[in-house]
Order: structure tokens, then sequence, then C-alpha cells
């Protein structure tokens, strides 16, 4: 059994990827783990586009600028008409919904031997134009998965953080 501490360290944004593909039983594993995460009242109003064909690579090229090699990327959005709303406020739980799904397919790329980023530098306009996304829905994240390469190593600082007790209110 993994322990989800070590799980949680072990991880780290991965930019050098080899060039195997993502098999289809892993993708449906990370998916899984994607719904298997709370949202609230569980509406699951995530939605989730699999990148891993050469055309939606090459969408996905138009949209971010970085140049990563994308063996496989998900596309994390949610549904603004499903995703539940704080009546306080009019908040809604949708990119928070995403965010954690999100955090739950990056962990289980994770235990499962993938590298993973959750790249965040991305125009959502040009993000819905690319892939034609309805008007309901919001991306949110996008996380790439692949194999990592031999040169793939944590940043600098990548296991520095506040203390506990800066975390603290």
């Amino acid at each position: 059994m993994t322990d989800f501490l070590d799980l949680a360290e072990k991880r780290f944004s991965v930019l050098e990827y080899t060039k195997q593909h993502v098999e289809e039983d892993v993708i449906q594993r990370i998916l899984k783990a994607g719904l298997c995460a709370p949202t609230a009242c569980n509406y699951q109003p995530q939605r989730i586009r699999v990148i891993k064909t050469d055309e939606d690579r090459n969408k996905l090229n138009h949209v971010i600028p970085s140049k990563y090699y994308v063996p496989a990327a998900f596309l994390i959005c949610f549904d603004k008409n499903k995703s539940w709303t704080r009546p306080m406020d009019g908040k809604s739980s949708g990119d928070i919904d995403a965010s954690i799904v999100s955090t739950h397919m990056m962990l289980e790329a994770t235990d499962l031997g993938l590298g993973s980023i959750w790249v965040m530098f991305w125009s959502p306009d040009k993000m819905r134009e690319e892939f034609e996304l309805e008007s309901n829905m919001e991306p949110v994240a996008l996380l790439i998965v692949g194999y990592k390469s031999d040169e793939a190593k944590p940043r600098k600082g990548h296991l520095e953080s506040i203390s506990i007790e800066e975390m603290l209110l």
C-alpha cells in the first residue's frame, strides 16, 4: 500500500517525457481517480477532454506557449450548468471541484509511475476555440502526463515549504 505523504512528496512537475505512449488502461485509471474525487453536493460537474491524438496535440500547440512534448493530457473543465452554487454569494464550486479532480488524477498518475505537470499558462478563450468547447464549459486545468525521461528531476526548491506554524492562521 502506498503511503499518501510519500506519494505527495514524490510527485513533482515534469517537463521532460519519453516518447512512449500512455496506454489506454492507464488513461482509464487516471480518469477513474477523477471520478473518485469529491465534488460539492456530489454534482460532479467535471468534464474532461483526453488529449492523445496527433490532431489534438496540434490543437494544444496553438494554445500553450511552452512546447512540452505531450504524451497525453487531460483538459479538466466544469459544466457551469451542473456545478453547485453557494446561495450566500453566488460562488460556483466548479473551479474548486475541477481542481480537486485534477489533483486526484495527478496523484494517480504519480502512483502509476508517470510524471505530470499542471499547466496554467494558457488562454481559456484559445482553449475553448481550439477544442470547440460549448459556452457552458469552463476550462480550469491542463494536466500533461507521461513517462518521465531520465533527465526529469524536481526543480530547485521543490521540497522547500513554509512551516506548519506559518501555514496556520
